[in-house]
């Protein structure tokens, strides 16, 4: 049984019973009311698993777990209410009985994060009343899969630890120019050529290791759905990123027609090796526009997110300055230069999916040449471009380098694995907001929500993403679920008393996290070049 106060993300209201306990045992039933079968599928399964109970279907009203549905709680709220005499769960809408249960959860103690029971444990909860609901609708986790591919085992993993946080938006990022990691049936080449490398980069880019094996992956479509209906199981949309017009390399590899043909070799290209931006990006040519059409109908059946990200960020000119066929394009078009031709192959798929009933998202240089109505942008140059995003009327996701890329180091030390950027410490992140101080009340309401971002670079298995992520993704949870005072106000001591207790969930999850103390010595990666960043971020 945990304490009262251990919850994270930290809950809306908890008003403390009037003493005793609940405990659970095997005569414990789970009554699941008219659309609360997925929550208690959940319940017995990972609760189930953990304490060796059958949490077995009933009737009640004794000994028993009640779920229900309760709209006043609106949406992704929950109420729990715990009494000596049983649990009732109640939820306004499946999501936010589902957010309930993870509360019931770690009120049971760490071990019921575990796989199966240990012996001698006694399942109690205190009698407690919370009423809860978040902050945001958009609490996310970018995970990137393309520099450093993560077998789909290692994907649905994650989304139980998004889940165990509260967390309900999976940033896909699928492509890039050092790998293709999606099955596109009508392009088989993408996954055939694209998705695998001859050698990679070991650290950061100016780093003269590398390791000389092949890698690589990809996912099946049958993955993907898989992925997909994983993730929505546990009320977690999946969002899929796939980069145009730069990041496209691997695309290009595979591809030589879709790149700058009439300035470059692109038959004599491979998948991009090492790290950085690429020079070499897609043809703003209407073969290019119907492949990616292409490409995005099979995409669009894979993943029934509101949201498609394209990317859009990071696409240097210089090939267009020499191609004939793109500066033709931009004379064609009547377009004043380089940087409006990307606006226009933006606006393109902009519109083309707003046909299909989709929105475009994209990072913030998409703003530069100006937007369609409904596409939304993930700000991650800092806020600046999320404030004129939300001023243009735009919705936006707050993921700003410097406050929220969790693969920057989260420590000076000389032991730090690979240190890459600003020292982002658990406290710098817990003390993250991701509304600017500059925004009116009315434009605060575009800021649809927060993310934050693991770019694997320098993460070459699991354990790395786990090391960079953890604990600060704690911190994050609660940034984007829980109402907190203004930066400087919130109290960082009672939150890392309650982290006391969230380690030991996560050792029960096998989450290999940077320890308080520092790096593990197999954690380290001594010799290997990062590219640290001296002094505080810019807060703009």
């Amino acid at each position: 049984m945990s304490d009262l106060s251990d919850v994270i993300p930290q809950p809306r209201r908890t008003t403390s019973g009037a003493g005793g306990f609940f405990e659970l045992g095997p005569a414990t039933e789970v009554v699941a009311g008219d659309g609360t079968e997925r929550t208690a599928r959940w319940l017995r399964a990972e609760v189930g698993a953990a304490t060796g109970l059958p949490l077995a279907p009933g009737t009640g009203p004794g000994d028993a777990v009640t779920l229900s549905l309760d709209g006043a709680l609106g949406p992704e709220g929950y109420r729990l209410d715990v009494e000596p005499t049983g649990v009732r769960l109640a939820g306004g809408d499946p999501a936010g009985l589902f957010w309930g249960a993870q509360t019931l959860r770690q009120l049971l103690g760490p071990d019921a994060f575990r796989r199966a029971p240990l012996p001698g444990r006694r399942w109690r909860l205190p009698a407690i009343r919370i009423e809860d609901a978040p902050r945001f609708g958009w609490r996310g986790l970018m995970l990137d899969v393309a520099r450093h591919f993560m077998p789909k085992e290692g994907v649905l993993r994650y989304l139980d630890l998004m889940a165990a946080h509260k967390l309900n938006v999976l940033h896909f990022h699928l492509t890039d120019d050092q790998g293709w990691r999606i099955e596109i049936r009508r392009h088989p080449r993408l996954t055939e050529v694209g998705s695998w490398r001859s050698r990679t980069k070991f650290g950061h880019r100016a780093s003269p290791l590398w390791e000389d094996k092949p890698h690589g992956g990809h996912y099946t479509q049958d993955d993907i759905r898989e992925i997909v209906a994983y993730a929505a199981e546990r009320h977690i949309t999946v969002v899929p990123e796939i980069d145009v017009p730069g990041h496209s390399q691997a695309a290009i590899a595979a591809y030589p027609e879709l790149g700058n043909t009439d300035v470059v070799d692109t038959g004599a290209l491979s998948v991009w090796d090492t790290w950085g931006v690429s020079p070499n990006v897609l043809a703003p040519t209407d073969h290019t526009l119907r492949f990616y059409e292409g490409v995005f109908e099979e995409v669009l059946e894979l993943f029934p997110s509101e949201f498609i990200h394209i990317g859009g960020d990071e696409c240097p000119k210089e090939q267009w300055r020499r191609s004939a066929t793109a500066q033709a394009r931009i004379e064609e078009l009547a377009l004043a230069d380089e940087d409006e031709l990307q606006s226009w192959f933006i606006q393109h798929f902009d519109t083309w999916l707003a046909e299909r009933g989709r929105r475009l998202i994209g990072w913030d240089e998409i703003l530069e040449g100006g937007l369609a109505k409904g596409a939304a942008v993930s700000s991650w140059r800092g806020y600046a471009g999320g404030i004129a995003a939300a001023r243009a009327g735009h919705d936006v996701v707050m993921c700003p380098e410097q406050q929220v890329y969790l693969d920057h180091r989260q420590h000076a030390g000389e032991d730090e694995p690979v240190p890459i950027g600003f020292v982002r410490t658990l406290e710098d992140v817990y003390r993250f907001e991701p509304v600017p101080a500059e925004l009116t009340s009315h434009e605060a309401e575009h800021v649809i929500g927060t993310q934050a971002n693991v770019w694997t670079e320098v993460m070459e298995n699991q354990q790395r993403v786990d090391y960079q992520t953890f604990p600060r993704l704690a911190a994050f949870a609660e940034v984007s679920w829980s109402t907190l005072p203004a930066p400087g106000e919130r109290d960082f001591d009672a939150f890392e008393r309650r982290m006391a207790a969230h380690y030991r969930r996560l050792d029960a999850l096998g989450v290999a996290y940077r320890p308080l103390g520092g790096p593990l010595p197999w954690q380290r990666r001594p010799g290997v070049l990062g590219r640290p960043i001296d002094g505080p971020p810019p807060n703009k």
